[in-house]
C-alpha cells in the first residue's frame, strides 16, 4: 500500500540573516524554523519571496550549530594565516 505524503508544516521562529540573495529574489538565510511543531532548530536553506517556496537545506540541533562554529572558527583561523 502507499505511503502518503503529508503536509509539511513549518514556522519560521527567527529570522536570523541572510547570507546571499540571488537575482530572482531567493535568498540563502539562517534561520531557526518550528517543523511541524516540533521544538525550533537552526536552518540554512534557500527561500522563495515570502517564505513561499523552499529548496534543500540542513536543519541543526544547538548542539550541531555549536560544532558548526568550532569547525568554522578553526577554517577560518587557517584562512587568515594564508
Amino acid at each position: 500500500m502507499p505511503k502518503e505524503k503529508s503536509e509539511l508544516k513549518f514556522e519560521i521562529a527567527n529570522e536570523l540573516g541572510i547570507i546571499s540573495e540571488g537575482t530572482k529574489g531567493w535568498r540563502f538565510e539562517f534561520n531557526r524554523v518550528i517543523w511541524n511543531g516540533r521544538d525550533p532548530k537552526y536552518d540554512i536553506r534557500t527561500w522563495g519571496p515570502n517564505h513561499e517556496k523552499m529548496g534543500k537545506g540542513i536543519t541543526l540541533s544547538e548542539e550541531e550549530l555549536r560544532k558548526l562554529k568550532e569547525l568554522i572558527d578553526r577554517e577560518i583561523h587557517l584562512l587568515d594565516e594564508e
